[in-house]
């Protein structure tokens, strides 16, 4: 069996391509090139840099891996930095990673290793897939380790994708990755995980926005759901759903940001009960454990990939649409976030919250 392994030069690949290979796969290492951080505007070492590469290449040497670097910066480009600016410009909040993983690691990666006569791409996500011959489907079950388990990123892969993709390192814990890391001389065992979106690692998604469109964002108001003007605004695109920091406004009680409105260019404030909401639609959506969902289906579902899951009830109105209540109202539900359904460990599922 012939597996490419996506190495982005951190301790989770380089563990599964070990893995892989203790596994009795010929393994071949790959390093895609999504960006330039010049092209970005971006000073600081981020995951396309030069350094990982070569620790992603040094890994492969080290197991007696081929390895190549695969160039997909147009792609990444369409697909990834072109969304996240028009979801901001549009009054969302979109997450990055997922694009990347749904249309570059699992659509092109996948692709490429099927013209290569490869088996099967792996990554170093913390997950699982199994398959069940109940239902005939291949299933995405989250990871061993709580604390660092991705499911949440991957609910876009399709049956096909699973059926060619292993994830390693779904029935490890960090610290056991990072062991191993350890005991095989990785250069990169004690690398710090990346946090921040790749390609704006300072953070300061507004300023690359305007490097990248040359547009400056208007001012606007702040103002009450009543429509009582509070100050101004520094441009829609520096502010999302629940955010309390940095509003610059002084007021008796604290405000959060409840609504984006683009055509009179406000930011509406409320004290706090508007954030909440029961019912939520998303579209763009891809299911997993099950072909479609007949009538009212109970399951756990996440808003963010940072929230504990919360019980909901959930229907499919149409092909490309679900919709959920939440037993309980929950806190800033944010267009472009991901909402993902879970059956207990499995995903059934998710969309893009509209």
């Amino acid at each position: 069996m012939k597996a490419i392994i996506a190495m982005s030069g951190g301790v989770d690949s380089s563990v599964a391509a070990f893995l892989m290979k203790q596994n009795g796969y010929d393994c071949m290492g790959v390093t895609m090139k999504l960006y330039d951080n010049e092209d970005l505007g971006v000073q600081e070492k981020t995951c396309c840099s030069l350094d990982d590469v070569e620790d992603a290449r040094e890994v492969a040497r080290r197991l007696g891996m081929p390895f190549y670097v695969f160039n997909f910066k147009d792609e990444f480009e369409k697909r990834v930095i072109d969304k996240f600016i028009s979801t901001y410009e549009s009054g969302g909040t979109p997450n990055p990673c997922i694009d990347c993983n749904r249309f570059l690691k699992f659509e092109k990666l996948f692709l490429r290793a099927e013209e290569l006569g490869y088996d099967c791409i792996v990554t170093g996500h913390y997950a699982t897939v199994e398959y069940d011959e109940g239902s005939a489907r291949w299933l995405l079950k989250k990871g061993e380790d709580e604390s660092k388990d991705q499911s949440y990123v991957l609910y876009a892969l399709t049956q096909e994708q699973l059926a060619h993709t292993v994830f390693p390192l779904g029935k490890y814990r960090k610290s056991e990755i990072r062991a191993i890391a350890e005991e095989n001389g990785f250069v990169n065992s004690h690398k710090k995980d990346s946090q921040d979106i790749c390609f704006v690692p300072d953070g300061d998604y507004a300023a690359f926005i305007e490097r990248r469109t040359g547009k400056a964002y208007p001012k606007g108001n702040f103002v009450l759901e009543s429509g009582e003007i509070l100050g101004e605004h520094n441009g829609l695109i520096r502010y999302t759903i629940g955010q309390r920091k940095g509003l610059g406004i002084a007021y008796k009680q604290p405000l959060y940001v409840c609504k984006k409105d683009i055509e009179k260019n406000e930011v509406v404030l409320t004290t706090g009960e508007s954030l909440f909401t029961k019912e939520v639609t998303a579209t763009d959506i891809n299911l997993i454990s099950v072909p479609e969902i007949k009538g009212e289906m109970r399951v756990k579902a996440r808003t963010r990939y940072n929230m504990k899951e919360q019980p909901a009830t959930a229907i499919q109105p149409d092909g490309n649409t679900i919709k959920v209540v939440f037993d309980e109202p929950q806190r800033a539900v944010t267009a472009g976030q991901a909402l993902v359904l879970y059956d207990g460990e499995y995903v059934v599922g998710g969309g893009t919250i509209i």
